[in-house]
């Protein structure tokens, strides 16, 4: 089996700890895990007598559900620890806490906090494995995987596929992750952004590892002559919470100028009916997305919550069930339903 053949990581910190090869064995994987989302009785075995913390220095809903849910549905023990809820806001230090959780005794520490770079320190500090579910502007690196995931169930492989992603690329972690995973995965990607919401220093990212750059959305979306439309559009969150100082003038010029507007939807699926539309959430409607594109059938957004599931599944079985197979453990899970 694929997935017994790849060596993985002992840590998911990074889109970069995983290669062509890894990134195909966690998506293949994740078909047959979102086999189990079908069932009457979602559960399987696999992960049976496995502890998984999910500790959340930062608010969330579908990264922190989605994760306790696969834990559960493998059959672990899962526990959600919030930032307010830890020893942290009392004022312990990160290393004390992540130090104190590992003495008990735990597998796997799913761990989203503001800090660039905070789970890769942490994974130098603790035994268990360590997921990153998100650290400051960084990275988030199984959003990269479900996103490509929900790509390639509309649109097949995506090697050769036009991908554009637009919105504030300056505070995001998801396009950090989704460039590693997208470029690997054969995708032809194109950031899309205000000048003051382009990372310093992605000119030379972008010429070292082979994707485009543009200030123009309606240039980039624009089909003509030898250019062929694009695949897929993926809208980022502005996230104002992040914002200190004045990024552009006002909502509405942004939208004017970068939303996935009405008309802009109206002129994507009049170029390419099968464009799919992906938005990691949450969604600020009407500011980098409309209602009508958000609700739209080209959109992909519950697809990619629900998908959410399946790939987080993968991800834990293959940190922590070694080398039993997913297919034999949910034959056992249906022999003993039955």
């Amino acid at each position: 089996m694929t997935s017994q053949a790849t060596r993985m990581p002992r840590h998911l910190l990074s889109m970069a700890d995983l290669d062509a090869a890894g990134i195909r064995t966690i998506l293949d994987t994740a078909t047959q895990m979102h086999d189990v989302q079908k069932r009457e009785v979602k559960k399987i075995p696999t992960l049976r007598g496995r502890t998984i913390i999910n500790l959340f220095f930062e608010d969330s809903t579908r990264t922190r559900s989605s994760f306790e849910i696969a834990g559960k549905w493998m059959s672990a023990d899962t526990i959600n620890i919030t930032g307010k809820g830890s020893s942290a806001s009392k004022g312990e230090s990160l290393r004390d806490t992540v130090r104190t959780i590992d003495a008990m005794g735990v597998d796997a520490l799913v761990m989203r906090h503001g800090a660039s770079g905070a789970a890769h320190q942490v994974a130098q500090w603790v035994d268990a494995h360590v997921i990153n579910a998100g650290d400051g502007t960084h990275e988030h690196p199984t959003q990269a995987l479900l996103d490509a995931y929900t790509m390639e169930r509309r649109l097949g492989s995506l090697e050769g596929k036009r991908v554009a992603i637009v919105g504030d690329l300056t505070h995001s972690r998801v396009v950090r992750s989704n460039l590693i995973s997208l470029r690997r995965l054969g995708a032809d990607v194109t950031l899309v952004a205000p000048p003051t919401l382009m990372p310093s220093g992605i000119s030379g990212w972008a010429e070292r590892d082979g994707f485009a750059l543009s200030n123009d959305l309606d240039h980039v979306l624009q089909a003509t002559g030898s250019t062929k439309p694009i695949d897929a559009l993926m809208m980022l969150r502005v996230q104002k919470e992040r914002m200190s100082g004045g990024f552009f003038p006002t909502a509405r010029e942004y939208t004017v100028g970068y939303g996935l507007t009405r008309d802009r939807l109206t002129r994507l699926t009049d170029a390419n009916p099968e464009i799919v539309i992906c938005h990691p959430g949450p969604m600020n409607r009407g500011l980098e997305i409309s209602a009508d594109a958000a609700d739209a059938a080209q959109s992909l957004i519950l697809d990619q919550v629900s998908a959410g599931v399946a790939v987080r599944m993968s991800v834990l079985y293959h940190l922590l069930a070694g080398e039993d197979s997913p297919t034999e453990a949910a034959a056992t899970s249906e022999g003993s339903a039955a």
